[in-house]
């Protein structure tokens, strides 16, 4: 009889050591499974699947939920079985954190929690990739073994699916980085890169878009009887939606310049099509000005940007006529034209208000008077020669500072 107790007791032994090698080679087999999966790149949603498929079918697990991180950075429910989903919804991203390994759910009180046994967190280094809730075991299961395992998938999945969501991204930054350097490109085909040098006056621009695209704009057009009309705008709101509306300002600059419009006329017309396009939402502040040389006459529009400076003959002026803010509404309630005759050698400085947003180390602005002594002291040199000596002034009184904004510059000199 004891010998008959022994073969049985060794008989079943080798029975469980059996039930073990299939359990390990099945489950050897999912994992490789799995992993040529991952490698043929399959979707998230179908490793999900193949997930909770190995976990029901293969492992009888009856309860189960996966929370995974999403592009937001809270955690949601990949994958579930056997949990309605709507006993999921209350907030767990609190109680996560405080769960560094595998342990039993027996006191746990959170509404999500306690309809699960054990809760397994996966880590890649010392960072969350996972969550799995498993539920619904049986006295008699052996769950260690089963925990060790469902440790392994989850390892395996998350990683794959976290190396998908870390590769998207990349996809996402480098499209976005050459969609930026296409805009880059675009924009600076819209600002003029040559400017007119004449006996009767030349132009010179400083241009720094704050990032790679920008807000600010400025043009000229010089017309066949010898009129200089320039024209220098910014447009609230910085980055690529601000450079769609300049490029699209452009457009319509160039198209009306192109009509024989009075200023007053290009003014209205522009405030339109800003509106249009906005519907009230963004604005430009803009100044355009023409100059004939044969009556040595200014006539410009200042609408709503910062004053340009204006010294002619050794006096200073700000140039403040003209109207509101373009874009805000369909009309202009009120629009005046400024006209000035030049009597000796002139120089206009026309800038946005990158200019004047600098700041010194002490947190200081760039105050008017500085500006208006800068301009008092330099007006008498070319236009190039005067943006020149005005960046060197601007980076010593920057000291290691950076700037604020969009930087644009558009000096005008009238001999």
């Amino acid at each position: 009889m004891a010998n008959l107790a022994e073969i049985k007791k060794q008989f079943l032994k080798i029975s469980n050591l059996e039930k073990d090698l299939k359990l390990k080679q099945l489950q050897v087999t999912r994992l490789l499974q799995i992993t040529q999966a991952i490698n043929n790149n399959i979707s998230a949603e179908e490793l999900y699947q193949m997930y909770r498929d190995f976990l029901a079918q293969e492992l009888n697990i009856r309860k189960m939920a996966l929370f995974v991180h999403c592009e937001m950075g809270d955690w949601h429910v990949a994958t579930t079985i056997g949990v309605d989903a709507s006993k999921l919804s209350a907030d767990i991203c609190e109680i996560f954190p405080k769960y560094t390994g595998a342990k039993y759910l027996h006191d746990e009180t959170h509404p999500v929690i306690a309809q699960f046994d054990i809760i397994i967190p996966v880590f890649h280094k010392s960072s969350p990739l996972a969550y799995v809730l498993v539920g619904g075991f049986e006295e008699r299961e052996d769950t260690f073994q089963k925990v060790q395992f469902i440790t392994t998938l989850t390892n395996i999945t998350s990683v794959a699916i976290e190396n998908k969501r870390l590769f998207k991204r990349q996809l996402d930054q480098e499209r976005m980085k050459r969609g930026m350097l296409l805009a880059t490109e675009i924009q600076q085909m819209l600002v003029p890169d040559t400017l007119p040098d004449t006996k009767n006056y030349q132009l010179a621009s400083i241009y720094r878009p704050h990032d790679s695209v920008g807000g600010d704009y400025f043009d000229f057009e010089e017309s066949e009887d010898g009129r200089l009309t320039f024209c220098i705008g910014d447009i609230s709101g910085k980055g690529v939606a601000a450079a769609l509306l300049m490029a699209n300002y452009s457009a319509y600059f160039r198209a009306l310049i192109g009509q024989g419009l009075s200023l007053k006329e290009m003014v209205v017309a522009l405030n339109k099509a800003v509106f249009r396009i906005t519907k009230g939402d963004r604005f430009i502040t803009f100044f355009i000005a023409e100059y004939d040389p044969n009556t040595r006459q200014l006539q410009y529009f200042n609408c709503g940007h910062i004053p340009p400076i204006l010294v002619d003959d050794g006096y200073l002026f700000r140039l403040t006529e003209g109207c509101t803010l373009l874009g805000i509404d369909d009309t202009l309630p009120k629009i005046e034209m400024g006209t000035i005759t030049l009597k000796g050698d002139a120089m206009l400085l026309t800038f946005t208000d990158g200019l004047t947003d600098i700041r010194d180390s002490n947190g200081a602005f760039l105050s008017e008077e500085k500006l208006d002594s800068f301009v008092m002291s330099n007006y008498l040199l070319s236009a190039k020669g005067f943006n020149n000596e005005l960046q060197i002034a601007v980076e010593q009184f920057m000291g290691k500072q950076i700037y604020p904004d969009d930087f644009t510059v558009l000096t005008a000199r009238f001999f």
